[in-house]
């Protein structure tokens, strides 16, 4: 099929992080991936979760939310109304992003990661992931330099991205268009060095094939290694 934006199957919507995007923030970043704007927030505070006291860990936790001009119909603010796909997606990031650390370095210090969707177009929590790993980094090396840790604690790198099947074929990095009308999605989270660490699929309209699973997550890798290369230079920056 013919990509409405030309793009190939494989290839990704124009992507740009800008590290260090706020200045009160430990850690910021800011993705324009397409027509999707997240604004991403790393910030260490003392203290841990009652079930982690004493342990010698530090943990991260992570909250993602759409602004209310994201969207074409004003969206309300999920302060007065949780939205449980919001919270579903937090999780998601979290899960991702502790990944990424070794929580024995972090003894007593909780990372929040706060993800907040400006412009929505298609796979925000991709570039929610996939941002709040740079703020993550930027955090980290504020705890360093606050003394706050003695070891740099990012031990992994993470990144995340979407693909599907739309029209009987696979695609990586589907838009909004594209998602509103995909047979089967995906959402893929890896590690910088190839390693799934989540897969979330769905069967939208029809189920997916063993051999299109595997396309897809083929399509997803690719995406990643590409993906991989425009964090390490935002970092670098």
């Amino acid at each position: 099929m013919k990509r409405a934006d030309g793009r190939a199957a494989q290839q990704l919507r124009p992507l740009t992080i800008r590290k260090t995007y706020l200045k009160n923030a430990h850690g910021s970043a800011l993705v324009s991936w397409g027509g999707t704007t997240v604004l991403c927030t790393a910030m260490y505070e003392a203290g841990v979760p009652p079930f982690l006291e004493n342990t010698g860990k530090g943990w991260l936790t992570a909250e993602y939310a759409m602004l209310p001009a994201s969207t074409p119909t004003r969206k309300p603010r999920e302060s007065k109304r949780p939205d449980g796909r919001s919270t579903e997606i937090g999780r998601l990031i979290g899960r991702a992003l502790r990944c990424a650390v070794d929580l024995g370095l972090m003894n007593g210090i909780t990372v929040h990661i706060d993800c907040d969707v400006l412009d929505a177009d298609g796979g925000t929590r991709t570039a929610a992931v996939t941002g709040g790993y740079v703020a993550l980094c930027g955090c980290a090396q504020r705890m360093l330099n606050d003394g706050v840790i003695s070891k740099y604690p990012v031990i992994a790198g993470v990144a995340a991205v979407s693909c599907g099947i739309v029209e009987n074929t696979c695609l990586l990095d589907l838009n909004f268009e594209e998602d509103s009308r995909a047979e089967a999605d995906m959402n893929v989270v890896m590690a910088h060095g190839g390693g799934f660490i989540e897969v979330q699929g769905t069967g939208e309209k029809r189920p997916i094939g063993p051999e299109e699973f595997g396309e897809l997550l083929g399509l997803a890798a690719i995406g990643i290694g590409e993906i991989q290369k425009i964090q390490e230079a935002a970092l670098r920056g």
